[in-house]
């Protein structure tokens, strides 16, 4: 940790609450169509049709608004009315409008780090909700740069990294998903910090074997940081 000189914080179930939202809106998705399916059937259709769709919409709200759509159509036999369509949008704009609610800690560690390191954002998801959901949490003047990628693989950790002009020791991730804000760092030598939400995307678990690798560090709150650095 000593060679440290950049931390790069996970956005979303780091900074602040949304996979929760996600939940939610899949259950009242589900509710709403529960004419056609079982309830568990329509989740799993749902979740096949956001992995099916990635790589044409990437990750955020309106993906998965439009994943919604999608779904409800091919369940329906094209049959659901239109109606139920608008409330499937509505399901997303409340999404969209949700008050952010920062995790415990999170502006505690930011004040004590700035200044100290440069402090950025590395996230996925869609780049104007991110930078919209950046500027109305009121910390966004504790970030130095905010960079919303397509992916988090090695490949776009290295890209992040050349683009700063560090070393790979030089970087620190600090975030929520072992698959995306961990694993991929560890592989490219930089440093990670593991700090679980209560909830995970099925898309972002990993193998009890990669969970297990001592290459990286795991706290229970983001407070637990400080005293590593």
């Amino acid at each position: 940790m000593n060679n440290i000189k950049v931390i790069a914080f996970d956005a979303d179930d780091t900074l602040w609450v949304n996979e929760t939202y996600f939940r939610d809106a899949e259950n009242e998705f589900a509710k709403l169509l529960n004419d056609y399916e079982t309830e568990n059937k329509i989740h799993q259709e749902l979740f096949k049709k956001e992995i099916e769709n990635l790589k044409t919409y990437g990750y955020g709200v309106k993906g998965f608004m439009l994943s919604m759509i999608e779904c409800a159509l091919e369940l329906s036999n094209n049959q659901i009315p239109q109606q139920d369509i608008n409330k499937i949008l509505n399901i997303g704009k409340t999404m969209l409008a949700k008050p952010i609610e920062l995790l415990d800690g999170i502006e505690e560690v930011l004040a004590a780090l700035q200044g100290r390191y440069k402090l950025i954002v590395a996230t996925k998801g869609d780049l104007l909700d991110q930078e919209r959901k950046l500027e109305n949490s009121g910390i966004d003047q504790y970030f130095h740069h905010i960079e919303v990628m397509s992916e988090k693989a090695s490949k776009d950790y290295r890209k992040l990294i050349k683009h700063l002009d560090i070393k790979p020791s030089e970087l620190l991730m600090v975030g929520n998903s072992l698959k995306s804000d961990v694993l991929p760092i560890v592989e490219i030598g930089a440093s990670a910090i593991h700090v679980p939400f209560h909830t995970t995307w099925a898309h972002e678990t990993v193998s009890k074997a990669q969970e297990s690798s001592t290459a990286y560090k795991t706290v229970s709150n983001v407070k637990e940081i400080l005293p590593l650095l």
